[in-house]
């Protein structure tokens, strides 16, 4: 007993003697960096920019990927989808009949939810306004696991087409336009879509992630009238819904799968009118956590790759220093060596001088990853709908304080120590600076090191700005400096057809007068913005064309558009005439085309007076008719749902004769088109004081807002490999610098031998030059393995190509020569006699 409690005082009092060993290193390394404060200063920023751009990228993915969602139950809640990558299509929805064979055939699913996203105008509540909303059954929310904050959430009792009209506002929407107005409850809103049905807000859902579309309401399935309709409810090609399930106790994921794929491969084989070989239909299932995430895991393990990278340059940079540092020191270190010190307790005081130092630099960089999580967050949210949400937690303290203590740890070894007996140490007396070869090829190895990941940041940075360039360079065929587009979406209520195209016509007309205009005309939508609303195109034939066996028709795109269309937006025709008053609803069907269009089904003919006519079978649940149609003009292509243009297949019809989608104004004038903003509102207010009028912009600006995701790209990684470009030129320049000022006696031997000074100057360049070279082959072969590697996991990863590689190559060696620059200019200013004193 007295021997255990002795053992056991022994390793108290061993450990009250080690921490106040350390308290005392701690105090002395305190003093030691506090006469260094030039040191302390850099070391401490350079730590900073590492450990906080790290936090803050680690909080912006465990935000997005990590982070749990509010829905109850998640790790049951499936996301369920078709694809048919025949016609390049990922995501596929569902049609009614669909979600009806999955509900009756697969039992691993205790219960569906189904969604369609659909535009609705909403008058009711403040400003008219177009909206993004859902339309669901009574059964989605249960499946979703969500609950209210205010009211209630839709359940079976809005279900059938009897049920009264109901909509639950998303938490985004009623807190941000609505500030948080909680009289919304009760209030009658009018929605439009398909024709208009009236709706009482109930309730309003509790945050949750927007998916599968950032909406600001949810509706139940009578409010659109479109969804009612006998082509909805019975066709089977008619999809417009995302599908949802519980996964049922004791199922698995892949026994869902293998369920699905069996009832998919009874409907393709009952129904092969549906299902096009050529499409290669297929259904898959994952967790929805999983899908939400799918669209951000890319871009933001890149950004957690580059944000690696600076702290392995930044850890780098602070080791060259810290290598210098002990060099300065070596009198010091021997002396204490000579004086008993072991080399643990040599050991041990560097490692606290790195707490202290990287201790300082987390703080400091934890500090600064707070305002850039907000920034970051911005810029993810173009990726990935949970990054709208992101929150600051304690996770980034423990971040910031897991990396200073391995930059710590790390740091603290990276100095030579002398021996107890000084045999492989420094010499004690020693009043110069001696770089021994081990200690000079450990400050060379580090400043490549720094290049190497230089070089990987640059050539991606590149790659993003070339990529950035060839963009906005790119001639789109419109005029897009003098065009105004402006959102004026078709108001049904109440209204005819014929009244819907009076009320366009009558604003054409008098926008028309305004001073300025040269033209005005409207369209189904406004282009790039509102890209792959009408999915891969609709089948059609021609005259004379007759499909190979297993072939279906070709797609074209379906635009409606009024005469003068092409001229308000500067599309030249190219055979043929425009539309006119005369094509109405009664006249003779005709369609103008696009010339890809022409050249394909009428190869070296004259395509006007020919016909077209769709033959896709969705066409008959929008009430488009598949009679043929006369071609009365040739346009030139334009691809409007891509800002580099292809030459897509594109079928325009007069939007009198036939029903009228979008609703969306161009305006075309010879002076700045903004001023017209306001006077073009009013006049369509005037019109009608209930019509939305919205998104007003030049196809300019709409062009800058569709690239603003690779001009992010651009601007965050280009940050990152400025920052790493200037931590790795400070490196190499104080590599030479050091290198300089330990060999001023062998410079100043050589000089007065005969050496001239410009041979100096030279070598002093070429060994920066040559580190940079080094360090930009070693970055080379680590980059593409590491892209290699990377790719393995991210299909759509893509190589830098040739042009930003070159880039980033003459970007380094400049930088190198720069840096190498000041410290071969103190060669060239070496007083000989001096030199040959110094020792």
């Amino acid at each position: 007993m007295n021997s255990t409690s002795a053992s056991e005082n022994r390793t108290a009092s061993g450990w009250r003697d080690a921490i106040g060993a350390f308290t005392q290193d701690l105090k002395f390394a305190a003093r030691s960096l506090f006469r260094a404060t030039g040191l302390t200063i850099t070391v401490v920023l350079t730590l900073a920019l590492g450990i906080g751009a790290n936090a803050a990228i680690f909080t912006l993915v465990r935000g997005v990927l990590l982070r749990p969602l509010v829905n109850r139950d998640e790790d049951r809640l499936l996301y369920i989808w078709q694809s048919a990558r025949g016609i390049a299509t990922e995501d596929i929805a569902f049609s009614v009949p669909e979600v009806q064979d999955m509900e009756a055939g697969v039992k691993s699913i205790t219960s569906f939810g189904d969604f369609s996203t659909i535009g609705f105008t909403m008058v009711g509540l403040g400003e008219p306004r177009e909206v993004s909303a859902g339309v669901v059954s009574g059964s989605y929310f249960k499946v979703m696991g969500l609950r209210p904050v205010l009211g209630r959430l839709l359940d079976p009792h809005d279900d059938g087409p009897n049920a009264a009209g109901a909509a639950v506002l998303t938490f985004r929407f009623w807190n941000t336009v609505l500030k948080s107005d909680p009289s919304v409850i009760g209030k009658t809103i009018r929605l439009g879509s398909f024709g208009a049905r009236t709706a009482t807000i109930v309730g309003v859902l509790e945050p949750c992630v927007p998916y599968p579309a950032d909406t600001e309401l949810i509706a139940n399935i009578v409010t659109s009238p479109h969804h009612l309709s006998a082509t909805m409810v019975t066709g089977r090609v008619h999809r417009m819904t995302q599908l949802f399930g519980r996964l049922a106790p004791g199922a698995t994921l892949e026994s869902v799968r293998a369920e699905l794929k069996a009832v998919h491969a009874n409907m393709l084989r009952d129904h092969p009118e549906a299902y096009s070989k050529k499409a290669h239909f297929d259904i898959d299932v994952k967790l929805l956590r999983d899908q939400i995430t799918s669209g951000g895991i890319t871009v933001l393990l890149v950004l957690l790759v580059a944000a690696l990278l600076i702290f392995v340059i930044a850890c780098s940079n602070v080791a060259n220093l810290l290598l210098a540092r002990s060099v300065q020191r070596e009198g010091e270190l021997s002396i204490r060596a000579a004086l008993g010190a072991s080399t643990f307790a040599l050991r041990r005081t560097l490692l606290a001088e790195s707490l202290l130092l990287c201790g300082a630099g987390a703080i400091v960089g934890v500090l600064s990853a707070r305002p850039l999580v907000a920034i970051l967050g911005r810029y993810a949210a173009r990726f990935s709908v949970r990054a709208l949400d992101l929150t600051v937690d304690s996770s980034m303290l423990w971040v910031g304080a897991l990396l200073a203590l391995f930059a710590a740890v790390v740091l603290a070894f990276v100095p030579r120590l002398p021996a107890a007996n000084g045999s492989r140490g420094f010499g004690v007396a020693s009043s110069g600076l001696r770089v021994t070869g081990h200690t000079g090829g450990r400050l060379r190895i580090f400043a490549m090191t720094q290049i190497a990941a230089s070089f990987i940041l640059l050539a991606g940075a590149s790659a993003l700005l070339n990529t950035l360039l060839v963009l906005q360079s790119t001639q789109t065929g419109f005029d897009t400096r003098h065009v105004l587009a402006l959102n004026v979406p078709v108001m049904s209520y109440g209204k005819t057809q014929d009244q819907v195209t009076a009320f366009y016509k009558e604003a054409i007309r008098r926008i028309r007068e305004l001073p300025g205009v040269d033209n005005v005309a409207v369209g189904t939508m406004v282009p790039w913005r509102e890209a792959g609303n009408f999915g891969p195109g609709f089948n059609f034939s021609a005259d004379g064309h007759v499909s190979a066996p297993g072939e279906e028709d070709p797609r074209g795109r379906f635009r409606v558009v009024s005469p003068a269309f092409f001229a308000s937006l500067g599309v030249p025709l190219i055979a043929g005439r425009d539309f006119n008053e005369q094509d109405r609803h009664g006249g003779e069907s005709v369609v103008i085309v696009s010339q890809s269009l022409a050249q394909r089904m009428f190869p070296g003919q004259d395509a006007v007076d020919r016909h077209v006519m769709w033959t896709d079978p969705v066409m008959k649940f929008i009430d488009i008719s598949t009679a043929p149609r006369r071609i009365v003009g040739v346009a030139a292509n334009i691809d409007d749902e891509s800002i580099t243009p292809t030459s897509p297949l594109t079928i325009y019809q007069p939007f009198e004769q036939d029903p009228f989608f979008g609703g969306r104004l161009f305006v075309h004038s010879h002076v700045d088109p903004h001023p017209l903003i306001s006077p073009v509102t009013q006049i369509i207010r005037n019109l009608s004081v209930d019509q939305p009028v919205e998104h007003a912009a030049t196809l300019e600006d709409v062009r800058a807002e569709v690239l603003t995701p690779d001009r992010l790209n651009t601007l965050v990684f280009g940050g990152f490999a400025c920052v790493a470009l200037a931590i790795a030129v400070v490196g190499v320049a104080g590599v030479l610098a050091f290198s300089v000022s330990s060999r001023t006696r062998e410079f100043g031997i050589r000089l007065a031998v005969g050496s001239q000074r410009r041979q100096l100057l030279g070598s002093v360049i070429g060994e920066g030059a040559l580190m940079a070279a080094t360090g930009i082959a070693a970055g080379a072969i680590g980059g593409y393995a590491l892209a290699r590697l990377v790719a393995s996991y991210l299909n759509d990863l893509q190589m830098p190509g040739l042009t930003p590689v070159i880039g980033a190559v003459f970007v380094l060696l400049a930088a190198a020569i720069v840096a190498s620059a000041l410290p071969a200019s103190r060669v060239a200013r070496i007083d000989v006699m001096q030199a040959l004193r110094s020792d």
